[in-house]
């Protein structure tokens, strides 16, 4: 039995050893440890810094209550905790020296963190970006649907899906280089994509699928064009991704929105996908 309080590591299957049945009971909140566990366990550490990560639990009278994971020069990202266990958290990464350039969770979560870090390590919290977590109820495809129809990218569309990804990123603002050199090392490289095409056969719109864990799918990237955008092409290839990934075994679906996009959520929503918790990135200076 562990004893009370914060256990860290860099081994990610000790992590999962540890934690792995406590992510797994409730994926929708703990998307992202699944997400980077999973990544992590089958690409290693190498492309994302050459650093080791930070992956720890907080155990209690035996149970795990959260979780804290991070990779070389990228946010903490955080389970849901209380104010307490924010602060106990922040309280012993300052304490063992740890600089953090940012955190990510729930928004209560991080809220509660912040102010515990600047507490204890001095650094200024910024919030930077606001997102919504929605999960999947009843997909509902949009009808009529847009001329064309959705398919799976092949090893020929390799350079469709880094052209497509790399406005996607520009356009969300993430500092990454994406080009057939980097791709390998970027956190798109291991999903799923589909095209939505015209009649034409034009690929207008994608979306990307990470590979289920604990049987959750998580939509991501979906991205169109600007050319292409007005059209219905997003919420018609999103709901193909969704629908592929239930039909392959998937038992839920979930993915992220910018609460600043009125569009982008209300598209959403109409496809089924409910506001499950809201999202709150911060920078530290």
């Amino acid at each position: 039995m562990s004893a009370d309080g914060w256990h860290l590591t860099d081994d990610v299957d000790r992590f999962l050893a540890g934690a792995g049945e406590f992510l797994r009971a409730r994926p929708v909140p703990h998307i992202m440890a699944l997400t980077w566990a999973a990544r992590l366990q089958a690409r290693g550490t190498g492309p994302y810094g050459g650093g080791r990560p930070l992956l720890g639990r907080l155990s209690r009278a035996g149970s795990v209550l959260a979780v804290c994971h991070q990779l070389p020069g990228r946010a903490l990202g955080l389970t849901p905790l209380t104010p307490e266990q924010a602060d106990t958290l922040a309280s012993h990464l300052a304490g063992l020296g740890h600089t953090l350039p940012s955190t990510g969770g729930d928004s209560d979560t991080t809220a509660a963190f912040a102010a515990a870090w600047q507490r204890h390590s001095g650094a200024t919290p910024t919030p930077a970006v606001r997102l919504r977590l929605r999960r999947l109820g009843t997909l509902t495809p949009p009808d009529p649907a847009p001329a064309g129809r959705a398919r799976a990218a092949g090893a020929g569309d390799d350079a469709h899906v880094i052209d497509f990804i790399r406005g996607f990123a520009a356009d969300v603002g993430e500092d990454v280089t994406v080009d057939a050199a980097t791709w390998p090392t970027t956190r798109y490289a291991d999903k799923h994509y589909s095209f939505w095409e015209t009649p034409d056969g034009t690929p207008v719109s994608v979306a990307g699928v990470n590979p289920p864990v604990a049987g959750l799918a998580q939509v991501d990237p979906v991205y169109t064009p600007p050319a292409h955008r007005g059209h219905g092409y997003a919420a018609a290839v999103t709901a193909a991704v969704t629908r592929a990934a239930l039909d392959a075994g998937a038992t839920e679906a979930a993915l992220f929105t910018n609460a600043a996009n009125p569009t982008s959520n209300a598209l959403y929503e109409r496809l089924g996908y409910a506001v499950y918790a809201d999202w709150t990135t911060y920078t530290f200076g």
